[in-house]
């Protein structure tokens, strides 16, 4: 296998999320940020000095045609991600894309068409998947000390009226839509610990509207929105997402139930993940704490984490999910969600929109696999 050598990486939205990646790129021999864009230019320069790129561009087609790049992050606002990466993947460059992967399905085909027809690599920032928690889960999951995992559910709860002022387009493509807008944070984790499963239907309701934005007008999004998954093999998961309700700050929670075991998060400031595994636990009515296993069990990527990790932003997902990607690109690792997992992890809840607007009723969720021909 040829060693890469040099990887030159673009990232778009240098001034917003993009600027959270440049510790785990620095760590990469090979990798190097040649190139930010953003089109607040009056924000570029101060980008481009803190990241250490020697391009800056205000037209994301221009760095395409003319910087000398081998890769490019996506942190732009969620209704570029599909667009964007479909430009640089008809262009030969690999895509890191944050989520969601599209704001529609018929997006999602022709990202999928992207993706399949090129050599470029295509991989999802689901970063909630390597938070620390998330990441022993599906260790556990994986030898099988939850036994059949048939239940789980995910939870996004994080109020964010005042960040659709700050970010605007949020109050069009989060909370301006109803149904489950951005679950990918919820369903992403799940799905890795319920590997090889995908789901096959969903439903969707919501509790009403309860709130307005500052110029009277109300939130189309209601405020909780849940949405019910069936998956291939028969699982069922709830996911649900509510951006507008008034609550202490809590941002996500999963629980996992198995047939000899069973995970529940922590559900606010100062709890512990808690965890039963009947393998484990001699009194079957006690629960442990999940650290207590992160000893004998916990992968090697968070035995002894960098003190960048520990900084990074999303509980260090922002700096292993840059690792797992330019391993990916070089061959010496596998990538952990590649175009068919970043559908699996996105099209529920494009069609939970569509459930919702029809009374909550039970709708297919689309194989990205039989799209490819």
């Amino acid at each position: 296998m040829a060693v890469l050598e040099r990887l030159n990486i673009g990232v778009a939205g240098a001034a917003g999320r993009g600027g959270s990646f440049r510790a785990a790129i620095d760590a990469h021999p090979a990798a190097r940020l040649h190139a930010v864009c953003d089109i607040r230019e009056d924000m570029l320069e101060a980008a481009a000095e803190k990241l250490g790129a020697a391009e800056t561009y205000s037209d994301y087609g221009k760095m395409l045609e003319m910087s000398d790049l081998d890769a490019v992050i996506i942190g732009t606002p969620m209704q570029f991600h599909a667009p964007q990466a479909i430009a640089a993947l008809e262009s030969g460059v690999h895509v890191l894309s944050e989520v969601t992967a599209a704001v529609s399905v018929d997006e999602c085909k022709r990202l999928v068409a992207a993706a399949t027809g090129t050599p470029a690599l295509y991989m999802m920032a689901e970063n909630f998947t390597y938070m620390k928690p998330n990441v022993l889960v599906k260790e556990l999951a994986r030898r099988g000390l939850f036994g059949e995992v048939y239940y789980a559910e995910g939870a996004y709860v994080h109020e964010l009226k005042g960040l659709n002022e700050i970010t605007t387009w949020r109050r069009k493509w989060q909370t301006g839509i109803d149904g489950v807008t951005y679950g990918t944070h919820s369903l992403g984790p799940i799905l890795q610990w319920m590997a090889g499963d995908r789901v096959a239907r969903v439903c969707c309701e919501g509790s009403g509207h309860h709130y307005k934005d500052p110029r009277g007008n109300r939130y189309e999004n209601q405020d909780s929105c849940v949405m019910l998954c069936k998956t291939v093999r028969g699982s069922l998961i709830k996911i649900r997402v509510d951006m507008l309700s008034d609550r202490p700050h809590a941002m996500a929670n999963y629980a996992l139930q198995g047939t000899t075991g069973c995970y529940e998060s922590a559900r606010a400031s100062g709890e512990a993940n808690r965890i039963w595994l009947a393998d484990l636990c001699e009194d079957r009515n006690t629960w442990m704490d999940l650290s207590d296993l992160e000893e004998e069990f916990m992968p090697e990527m968070w035995r002894d984490p960098s003190e960048d990790a520990l900084k990074a932003g999303h509980g260090g997902g922002d700096y292993f999910e840059i690792l797992d990607f330019v391993n990916a690109i070089a061959g010496t690792a596998p990538c952990p969600i590649g175009i068919h997992e970043a559908m699996d992890m996105t099209l529920p809840g494009l069609i939970s929109q569509a459930s919702i607007a029809s009374d909550g009723t039970w709708l297919d969720v689309p194989d990205s696999r039989a799209w490819v021909t």
